[in-house]
């Protein structure tokens, strides 16, 4: 019977010609972190704002509920609580959106500027580690050229 070559010093040559650079990777992870923290920083952020205004908006609307709560001497009074509660309510509800819409539209902002300033950096990245193989393999193409003369 016939022996199956083994190729694994093929695909280690082959592999050790295929350069890695640590550094590049190293690089590239602190990278990420450094974006995956102003990521986490902008969604905690947003969070936070987002609940502190709706706890301000529960204890105004609780606020309001006290108000009608409290006992009329005349029926028509207790029209105009309820009256009353339903345009603070209303004013409130208004006031709250806007502000959750704020919210929202610093946090799509914030996010819009890190994914362009991502790209950029990646772009960069990846400009300076093909111009590095590129020399690399030109080099390498050079000394195999020269050796086999």
């Amino acid at each position: 019977m016939t022996k199956t070559p083994d190729f694994t010093k093929v695909f280690q040559d082959v592999l050790a010609s295929f350069p890695v650079d640590g550094a590049a990777l190293q690089n590239a992870f602190k990278t990420q972190a450094a974006f995956g923290e102003k990521f986490t920083k902008v969604a905690l952020e947003a969070a936070e704002k987002s609940t502190e205004i709706s706890s301000k908006w529960t204890k105004d609307t609780l606020a309001k509920l006290s108000d009608i709560s409290k006992a009329k001497t005349e029926p028509a009074d207790y029209t105009k609580a309820f009256s009353d509660y339903a345009s603070a309510s209303a004013e409130l509800a208004a006031e709250n959106l806007a502000a959750f819409a704020e919210v929202a539209k610093k946090v799509q902002m914030e996010t819009v500027e890190l994914l362009l300033a991502a790209g950029k950096e990646v772009s960069e990245d990846a400009t300076a580690a093909v111009k590095k193989a590129t020399s690399e393999v030109t080099s390498v193409a050079k000394k195999a050229a020269a050796a086999t003369k």
